[in-house]
């Protein structure tokens, strides 16, 4: 029943990320970490955001910015590599506080970043590619963060949809890599891992049906109460 669970949460998690770009992991991360613990559900879900920004890139493949892809993920993959490391020597308190805390301070952020209407350039793109890799490692999910910046150099839609996707595949792959690496995702939790991944696939697949029908407004809306009810989620995780 519970891996029914998890794999239903994921088929969910999977649609909307096919909708607004991100998702998956705001709302998998703490059904993982109630399931498996923190140090565990990390390496799990990277393998799962794997596999979903594999079908979100495989369903918008023909609309990818490369130039965009370029700038974000050169800089960006090292930054998750050393973000990975980072996460693997904090106990698992301090990570489920920092994911909570994370999740609950994008809410502001995203809002304060869509008020400006900043426009960037390229080399702020990579800059951003840096940082946001960084947290990647660290705490998995940056969408709230990717979202503006790769919108702020004005990709919308598909491309918005398609670059995101490779990017993060990039870090993911970076992250991944430096988990099996350091000996932190074991055979057993690479198994569940492409399980719950399989299901986000799916799920990310039925999202680009109603990719146009959800408007900007219902999206920030949705991806809000996703990070507080995450955020919340795992500080009472933390606390218990």
């Amino acid at each position: 029943m519970a891996y029914a669970f998890v794999l239903l949460a994921g088929l969910a998690a999977g649609a909307l990320s096919g909708v607004i770009g991100t998702g998956s992991s705001i709302v998998l991360l703490p059904i993982l970490v109630y399931q498996f613990g923190p140090k565990q559900a990390v390496p799990i879900m990277a393998v799962a955001a794997l596999m979903s920004n594999v079908a979100k890139l495989m369903a918008w493949w023909r609309d990818v910015d490369w130039r965009a892809l370029a700038a974000y993920s050169i800089p960006g993959v090292p930054a998750a590599a050393l973000g990975a490391r980072t996460l693997l020597v904090l106990p698992s308190q301090v990570v489920d506080i920092a994911l909570g805390t994370f999740f609950l301070l994008m809410i502001p952020a995203r809002r304060w970043l869509h008020a400006r209407r900043l426009r960037i350039r390229l080399w702020q793109l990579a800059i951003a590619g840096a940082l946001i890799g960084y947290l990647t490692g660290l705490v998995l999910s940056t969408g709230p963060l990717s979202v503006p910046a790769f919108t702020s150099y004005g990709l919308l839609k598909g491309a918005f949809l398609s670059t995101e996707a490779a990017s993060s595949l990039a870090l993911m792959i970076s992250k991944v890599a430096t988990f099996r690496q350091l000996g932190a995702l074991p055979q057993t939790e690479l198994l569940q891992g492409l399980i719950v991944g399989a299901s986000v696939m799916a799920g990310a697949f039925a999202g680009k049906a109603i990719v146009q029908r959800m408007s900007f407004h219902a999206f920030r809306h949705v991806l809000d109460a996703l990070l507080f009810c995450s955020g919340l989620s795992l500080l009472w995780a933390a606390h218990g």
